[in-house]
Formats: structure tokens, sequence, C-alpha cells
């Protein structure tokens, strides 16, 4: 199942290019032929990995999409208290349960913490993914980056912990959050980053929110510009969704791991919200 995802977003992945590369929507035969495959073979594996066809995706791939996005799926959030944000339940598109470290760990660039590392293949290329005996609390790709610059990346987030390959422990987590299953997350950031990740939390599949609404959301309607760091610095990328979050104008914003998969992601969700 891993493998036949990573398989399909590095086919995805070239498809954006030669899409983004022409100046008109591309045909299917036109695209399979980039591709060096059939139409029918390549209509038959585009569709298994976004659920629409080509001609449809396209669409979601414009540059209106996310302004599109604002105008029809636009999610307004309430204060992470009044929305009931517990800890555990169901959370925007999947299930996740997921609990805080204490600031002191956050402060303490996690000393005395054991920090598991484990490459893994998903819906959007190669992951690296990092957790505690508790949950996951980072996940990274490296389809725009590379191994290198995502590795040391998410390791200078908690530069005094120890870093330990073990894929077995963390697989059932990921395993969980591909298949849209349950899943457990530990959020390890400042007091107010986590404010941030909880309401990015309550933005459902499919659908987009601003950061002022972040920024209204958690009581400090005035501080955007904070609200966009914490976003940016969101260690479990894709999970705590903030490539939902889009500026006013309906731009797309910054993404950390690359604008290509901020899209794919958007494009993704949105073509699977409708199909279903």
């Amino acid at each position: 199942m891993q493998m036949d995802e990573a398989y399909h977003f590095s086919l995805i992945r070239r498809a954006l290019d030669e899409i983004d590369a022409s100046d008109a929507p591309m045909s299917l035969d036109d695209l399979a032929a980039k591709m060096q495959m059939s139409p029918a073979h390549f209509q038959r594996v585009f569709s298994r990995w976004v659920g629409v066809s080509p001609k449809r995706y396209q669409q979601y791939l414009q540059l209106g999409h996310a302004k599109d996005l604002l105008r029809d799926r636009f999610s307004v959030l309430d204060t992470a208290h009044a929305t009931g944000l517990s800890g555990g339940g169901r959370l925007h598109d999947m299930f996740v349960r997921w609990e805080a470290m204490s600031p002191g760990v956050y402060a303490a660039k996690g000393e005395g913490l054991t920090i598991y590392q484990g490459w893994f293949d998903g819906p959007f290329g190669e992951m690296l993914a990092m957790g505690t005996d508790k949950g996951l609390c980072g996940l990274a790709f490296t389809s725009e980056c590379g191994r290198d610059t995502a590795l040391a990346d998410m390791q200078s987030r908690w530069p005094r912990a120890d870093f330990v390959q073990n894929e077995p422990l963390l697989k059932p987590w990921i395993d969980g959050a591909v298949g849209g299953k349950e899943t457990s997350l530990v959020l390890i950031g400042a007091p107010m980053q986590i404010k941030v990740w909880e309401a990015l939390l309550q933005i459902p599949s499919g659908h987009v929110t601003t950061y002022s609404e972040i920024a209204s959301a958690i009581g400090a309607p005035r501080a955007q510009r904070a609200v966009g760091t914490a976003v940016g610095r969101n260690p479990v990328s894709w999970l705590i969704p903030c490539h939902r979050a889009l500026r006013k104008s309906g731009a797309l914003g910054g993404y950390h791991w690359g604008l290509p998969v901020k899209r794919a992601m958007l494009a993704w969700e949105g073509a699977r919200a409708d199909a279903g």
C-alpha cells in the first residue's frame, strides 16, 4: 500500500511539472505520452491515487483553486476552548489522539527526551517520521528538499534530544495516518504554537481557512504574523494540516516542504471531498 502511494505520488509529481510547463490544460493522451505510458494505464494509476480523472484534477491544480476554496469551503474557527478541543476523538479527517508536552520540555530543547525516527513512503512521497513512545511528534516530506535537509531541519527543533532509528515503533502510527485510521500525536512546542496547531486540527479535509481566522480563533486577532510563524513551524505536516491555511487574498502563502507539495495536498483533498 505504502509503496503504491509513493509510486503514485512520484508519477503525479512528474505530471505536475508537465502541467505547470504547459500554457493550457493537457489532454489525457498528451500527459500519458509525457509519462511514457498508455492513456488507459495512466488514467487508471492516476485515478487510483487521486480519485478523479487527470482532466478534473487539473482544475484543482489551477491557481484559482485556492480562491474557490476560500469562497466555497471556508472554515470559520471558534476559539479552541469553545469548540471543545479535548485531545482525543475525531479531529479533521482522521482519528487523531494528541497530547502536548509540558512547556519545560520545549524550553529544554528536548534534553532527556528520546525521539525515534524513520523513513516511510506516503501519499505525497517519502516521509521522515519522528516520535516518542507516546506518538508522532514530527513528519517531514523530502520530495522537494531531500533527505539530508529534512533530517537536519527536524532534528534542529529539539537539538538536545537523543535520536534513535526505529521504524518498527513508528510504523503503526504511520499506517494509521496513511490509512485514515487512528493515530497518536505528541505536540512539542511553545504554548502559543500549540494553540495554533490545535486550531489547525479543526479544519476539515477539503476545506481551508486564513491566518487571520486562526489568530482570532486562539484569542489573539492582532497576532497574525506570530500565527504565520507558528503555522510554518508545525512539526507534524499534513496530520496537523498547515497546508489548509491560506492568505485572505487566496494566495497559497508559503509551505515549509515546498509549494508543489502544498498544491498537491489541497488538490488531492479537494478532489476526494468532491468524489465522496
